[in-house]
């Protein structure tokens, strides 16, 4: 599946004309939802049973199994997802008790995280609006206003192990484990994270007196962490590459953010199954109503969708280096060109 670099250009499309294309689109369906639903948790269930198993018998299938059993965990979040958009089924109160539920096994509180991504959609690609559910992004401006300790501190948040590495485990263990920041005071967000963490406890505590807490910490650890890294990474590069979208908000415009802000990551089938398609991450933005198991048709049947920047597994690798907004030549650059043009 590619992209012509000449089709026709996004912003000249009026928001009433994106309605009237992307409405038809954003019908749940119930057997498709439930089809998908099977096909996640009948998989996720058998890998874990025999990962967790077969410890007893030795290590061997922990490493067989964690990484398919981690894309099933991606996969569950993203029906999550979609539920607090609520598109997945076309009740409400469905969707975020299926979303609470799936809360509890990939650890993200549902209520407080679709509050943040809530604040994300209204707000992606606008630089007056950062600092809430996307990855910290300075302009060059900014990084060379800031102190020598401001700026090593940057440079280490921005370094790939920290990001992928030591990030995830902060997502996983601390974020999203306690109500910080704009959270503390919120009691919807107490309840929310606390009411996850006591369920998952609870979950996890059962299953230790048949599996052994050793074995599930070894075992399930492994997959969360591994589940939770590919999250981050998906969510970092739909938004961090060269010829991304932000702007300040006399000039941000939502619908070009979506389109110029956010990846088509071309991915093989496999991969856009097993994360059930948010590779078509500007659609997404454009419409959050769509459900996931719509937006490859809705990409396929509509010319004006592939305007968006396509990133494939190996071009993505490279917006790694890009750190920091450049507003005069509008794009990411890297420390070390950011350096040479200062």
């Amino acid at each position: 599946m590619s992209l012509s670099p000449d089709t026709p250009a996004g912003p000249t499309i009026s928001a009433k004309s994106w309605r009237r294309i992307l409405t038809p689109y954003s019908q749940p369906d119930r057997k498709r939802a439930a089809i998908q639903l099977l096909t996640t948790a009948l998989p996720l269930l058998a890998c874990a049973g025999v990962m967790l198993w077969g410890l007893a018998q030795g290590i061997w299938l922990l490493l067989v199994l964690a990484l398919p059993a981690s894309f099933f965990v991606v996969r569950s979040f993203m029906i999550q997802h979609d539920c607090g958009h609520g598109s997945f089924f076309r009740s409400t109160w469905t969707n975020d008790a299926l979303g609470c539920v799936l809360g509890v096994l990939t650890l993200m509180p549902y209520g407080a995280w679709r509050r943040d991504h809530a604040i994300h959609h209204a707000t992606s690609g606008h630089l007056g609006r950062r600092g809430m559910g996307d990855v910290t992004t300075l302009t060059v401006a900014e990084y060379r206003a800031r102190s020598a300790w401001q700026r090593l501190l940057y440079r280490l948040y921005r370094h790939p192990a920290v990001l992928f590495g030591i990030g995830p485990a902060y997502v996983l263990l601390v974020r999203y484990r306690l109500p910080f920041g704009n959270r503390f005071g919120d009691r919807r967000a107490w309840l929310s994270i606390l009411g996850t963490n006591a369920a998952a406890a609870a979950a996890a505590a059962v299953l230790a007196i048949f599996i052994g807490p050793i074995e599930l910490l070894a075992g399930w650890g492994t997959v969360m962490l591994l589940a939770t890294a590919i999250g981050v990474w998906f969510f970092y590069v739909q938004h961090q590459f060269e010829d991304t979208y932000w702007r300040q908000a006399a000039d941000w415009d939502f619908h070009v953010a979506a389109v110029e802000g956010s990846s088509f990551y071309d991915l093989p089938n496999l991969l856009h199954w097993l994360t059930a398609s948010i590779g078509f991450h500007h659609i997404h933005h454009l419409a959050s109503k769509i459900p996931n198991y719509r937006l490859r048709a809705c990409f396929k049947e509509n010319p004006e969708l592939r305007r968006a920047k396509r990133l494939t597994l190996w071009t993505s690798l490279k917006s790694v280096r890009l750190a920091l907004w450049d507003e005069e030549q509008r794009k990411l650059v890297s420390f070390r060109e950011a350096a040479r043009a200062g």
